[in-house]
């Protein structure tokens, strides 16, 4: 998996949040299927040259986000769900113009960040459940 996870250490976000949201990002793509089992904290670790708690904490985060699941004996493994549709896109003219100024800055910030389109929407996902701190 370590070739799916990839770390800016000059990003002014935290390690941890990238590989949050790139994991999350990977099942929300569904290259990361129900089921599969991801690397144990330490070796994801090792791999990226983090501490094992940078990589414990994004863990942490995408099982609240109802994600990943962690079992005895099997490890962290992606969490089971249907597919979500996404809701229609509002009609013109009906989002309030400071909406969108708001969005057109996290899109720059993520962009700053090198996240990609899917990684955005990922963020987005994790975030609308109200499961952040």
């Amino acid at each position: 998996m370590r070739a799916g996870i990839a770390i800016n250490l000059r990003s002014p976000v935290p390690p941890f949040e990238q590989i949050r949201t790139q994991i999350a990002s990977l099942i929300s793509l569904g290259t990361l299927a129900a089921g599969t089992r991801l690397p144990t904290v330490r070796s994801l670790a090792s791999d990226l040259g983090l501490a094992a708690g940078t990589v414990a904490r994004a863990y942490k985060e995408l099982e609240l986000a109802g994600l990943v699941e962690t079992r005895r004996r099997n490890g962290t493994v992606v969490a089971g769900s249907q597919p979500i549709l996404p809701p229609p896109a509002p009609p013109p003219g009906t989002v309030p113009v400071e909406v969108i100024a708001a969005v057109d800055r996290c899109i720059t910030e993520g962009r700053t960040a090198g996240l990609d389109d899917a990684a955005l929407l990922a963020i987005l996902r994790a975030r609308q459940g109200g499961s952040h701190k």
